[in-house]
């Protein structure tokens, strides 16, 4: 049996260093250190004991490591205006699912999903999205998800000056 549970404020550490295992496997490459895990640790600080809950990570933690996570998933609850196909508007968007090597292939991601997945349900999320990584696409096509019509684009605008 998997143990999962909800994140919080003082998990902050160890989800910034799992996004940095998640951004190595991406890359390829392991991530610089620098200002992007301060940043991530405030934001999680922030999000996750706001009382709005609109923010939740499921974690899974190192069993042979006191204090160490060994997978995560996280999600954001974001609302839009409504359209016919989803009237509130309300969006998930599951990012930074990740697992330990050392403990990949014993379904600890797929545990953190699907407690996400229950969060939202709870919260009358009828739409989630997620990009996902060729590696990871298996799994989240076993749990429902399919692909989506229309390209995705993206724009990159500068920081404004003296910010990072």
């Amino acid at each position: 049996m998997i143990n999962v549970r909800r994140a919080v404020v003082a998990d902050a550490g160890e989800i910034v260093r799992l996004r940095g295992v998640m951004l190595a496997d991406m890359d390829r490459m392991d991530p610089a250190p620098g200002p992007w895990q301060q940043a991530a640790r405030e934001v999680l600080h922030h999000r996750l004991a706001e009382p709005a809950d609109l923010m939740a990570v499921f974690v899974v933690d190192d069993p042979r490591r006191p204090g160490a996570l060994a997978a995560c998933a996280t999600g954001t609850i974001e609302q839009r205006l409504g359209s016919p196909d989803n009237p509130d508007g309300l969006i998930g968007y599951v990012f930074n699912v990740v697992t330990e090597p050392a403990y990949r292939r014993r379904g600890f991601s797929r545990a953190c999903l699907e407690a996400l997945l229950d969060w939202y349900r709870q919260r009358g999320v009828g739409r989630v999205d997620l990009r996902a990584s060729v590696p990871g696409e298996p799994l989240y096509r076993s749990l429902g998800f399919v692909p989506t019509s229309g390209p995705t684009l993206r724009l990159s605008l500068p920081a404004p000056a003296g910010r990072g």
